[in-house]
């Protein structure tokens, strides 16, 4: 009885101030303004310890905007990674992040302010909540399978990866790439902002 009670206090306690996604599917109407994070780790033999790739991918044009690849990947590296990423995008104002469920995460108050940001999570076990992310882990995948050794992959590497992805056709944007979509979207956004 003791035991049920103190996980009941342990589960409310836990996910009291989350914001759950709401709707599978974002509606965005130009890049920049939902933002999907994932953490991925991988485990080296070799090392005896995991390693982890964190990527952030905008939803609207599905463009890997940036990675990181640590053995140790802590919320104040989050924090950096993502205002030197809005520094350097000239991100909107009313941007929304949705990750998983990750410790990394876990203080997603202190990212939410310190970016000035909105913050949601997807719901345990809802992986399609989170499709950008979800499709990319699969594309990764065929550069690296699983049971890669990590070890012996380096920075270069993965951003080769990711420029391939980053310029390689899709199909639900008339076999234009990530890389041409954002291009062409950007500029919509600037003519539109200079006509006015």
């Amino acid at each position: 009885m003791k035991a049920a009670k103190l996980l009941q206090t342990r589960i409310a306690r836990d996910h009291s101030d989350k914001k759950y996604v709401k709707h599978r599917k974002v509606k965005t109407t130009r890049p920049l303004e939902c933002i999907e994070m994932d953490i991925k780790m991988v485990w080296i033999p070799q090392k005896g310890k995991n390693a982890y790739l964190l990527s952030v991918i905008d939803v609207h044009t599905r463009r890997i905007l940036k990675d990181y690849f640590s053995f140790n990947i802590k919320q104040k590296q989050v924090i950096e990674l993502l205002s030197e990423l809005f520094d350097e995008l000239d991100c909107p104002k009313n941007v929304v992040i949705r990750s998983d469920n990750g410790k990394e995460f876990a203080n997603h108050k202190e990212i939410a302010q310190a970016l000035d940001i909105d913050y949601y999570f997807a719901k345990p076990y809802h992986s399609w909540e989170r499709g950008a992310n979800e499709n990319l882990n699969g594309l990764v995948r065929q550069y690296f399978p699983k049971k890669t050794n990590f070890e012996n992959i380096n920075k270069q590497e993965i951003e080769k990866v990711i420029k391939i992805l980053n310029n390689r056709p899709r199909k639900r944007f008339g076999y234009k790439n990530p890389n041409e979509i954002l291009a062409q979207k950007l500029d919509e956004m600037s003519e539109v902002a200079f006509n006015t």
